[in-house]
């Protein structure tokens, strides 16, 4: 039967790559990686609502419960999940500077890691073995980031499968290959299998650059309404076709005189007088003309639409929606809504990358774990209801007797609200009672039995 089978490649995925170089942006201001790393570097670094946001994403992403979730209650399990927390705090690198590092993925489309090994040889000055731990099992030294700016090509097979990455840059700037065995590629988008994903801000390019124009305009108009439009007169002889030299390179230098003329502490011009000694006019003069006016367009409301599209472009709309006043409350929560679901798809993506290329990685160079009891890394859901709201709600399904309080819906409440597990060792306060109850109970009517039994013998 399965000689059957056409195992052969008749097709192509479509990803425009030439000797591993990617060539899916049609823009010319990024038709190469170099122009795009520096062009989303600028946005991320110059523009306040795009900082914002990507400080905002990186913070509520940072913030959750990243946690080991053990493969079943087995005592194997139990040891693995473990093991797992243990390498994790092992490592050279925090768990929060690994995230930061994933996130900038949002500004260039992709982050690359090199996964970095040690046999966990308790102290020892050797690197590759130094750890808290001395059981000789393989752990990781760190999740090592390999940056954006240093990627010079893909290798990619016939497939279009991703084979690994490489980069040049300082120090040294010598070529250096990093397979995708030993590595993490986080990407925004798999969209045929482009190991570049796709930049969050690329939709808000456009944008950005109007903006960014029509506040550098801005900047110039006020500077020149402030300073006055300089206007000189020289001699015609100046400006004439068939000039001279000297008076070229005067013409020049008046140029850049004029063109210079700014408010600020340096503000002053030394000129020749307007006549001679012989009271004979020399042809130069200069005055500085303002505008008497108003601006006839009101940037503001450009700028402010211009800034609404940036942040539509990655769901983070609801930042500057309530500022002139104009938006529901309603509106707010439903933007932030999806804000919350976009960010609930990227904590997916995160995980499941950590625990395909990874975990599973770890627990394969230790076999001793077997692969129904491997772990993997979770976090707390990212579009956590209202408290208030919940609590309404499972007060109403319980008096409806639509639902039955039991241990999952405490132990979920519990980790909605950020409190601790219940003590399974500790007795319920209900139970104490009842047995507290049920003992004074006994003792009451121990108590009333004896009285009687003496009434019936002194009745006797």
């Amino acid at each position: 039967m399965a000689d059957k089978v056409d195992m052969s490649i008749r097709g192509i995925s479509g990803l425009k790559h030439y000797d591993g170089y990617i060539d899916e942006e049609w823009h010319p201001k990024m038709s190469t990686w170099e122009r795009e790393y520096k062009v989303y570097s600028e946005m991320r670094d110059n523009d306040p609502i795009v900082g914002a946001m990507l400080h905002g994403i990186e913070s509520l992403i940072r913030g959750l419960d990243w946690h080991v979730n053990p493969a079943n209650d087995s005592p194997e399990a139990l040891e693995a999940a473990e093991f797992l927390e243990e390498c994790l705090d092992d490592m050279a690198n925090t768990w929060d500077d690994f995230v930061s590092e994933v996130m900038t993925m949002l500004v260039y489309g992709f982050s690359y890691f090199e996964i970095l090994y040690k046999i966990r040889g308790g102290k020892n000055g050797d690197p590759t073995k130094k750890s808290r731990y001395n059981d000789n099992r393989i752990g990781w030294r760190k999740f090592a980031p390999r940056g954006q700016e240093t990627l010079d090509r893909w290798q990619i097979d016939s497939d279009g499968g991703i084979r690994g990455m490489y980069q040049s840059g300082l120090p040294d700037f010598s070529q250096h290959f990093v397979p995708i065995e030993k590595s993490m590629l986080f990407r925004t988008r798999t969209t045929r299998n482009n190991p570049q994903g796709r930049s969050v801000l690329r939709n808000a390019y456009r944008s950005w650059y109007f903006l960014r124009r029509i506040q550098e305009i801005e900047a110039i108009g006020i500077e020149r309404d402030l300073a006055g439009l300089p206007v000189m007169q020289v001699p015609p002889r100046i400006l004439a076709t068939d000039a001279d030299a000297a008076d070229v390179a005067l013409r020049g230098d008046l140029e850049d005189l004029i063109q210079q003329i700014r408010r600020d502490e340096r503000a002053g011009i030394l000129m020749p007088s307007e006549t001679d000694p012989e009271g004979r006019p020399t042809g130069f003069k200069l005055d500085l003309l303002s505008t008497g006016g108003t601006r006839q367009i009101n940037t503001d409301d450009i700028v402010k639409r211009y800034e609404t599209r940036i942040a539509m472009s990655t769901f983070t709309e609801f930042v500057t929606l309530g500022a002139d006043g104009g938006s529901s409350s309603s509106l707010v929560s439903n933007k932030l809504k999806m804000f919350q679901m976009s960010l609930g798809n990227l904590v997916k993506n995160i995980t499941s990358v950590v625990n395909r290329f990874a975990v599973n990685k770890l627990f394969e160079l230790n076999p001793e774990f077997s692969q129904e009891n491997w772990p993997t890394i979770g976090t707390s859901p990212v579009d956590t209801p209202h408290l208030e709201e919940m609590s309404n709600f499972l007060n109403r399904m319980v008096m409806a007797g639509l639902i039955t309080p039991d241990k999952q819906i405490e132990d979920h409440l519990r980790a909605m609200s950020r409190l601790p597990k219940a003590d399974p060792n500790a007795r319920d306060v209900e139970e104490e009672m009842g047995l507290e109850e049920g003992l004074i109970e006994e003792d009451i009517g121990s108590e009333e039995g004896l009285i009687e039994e003496s009434e019936e013998k002194l009745d006797v």
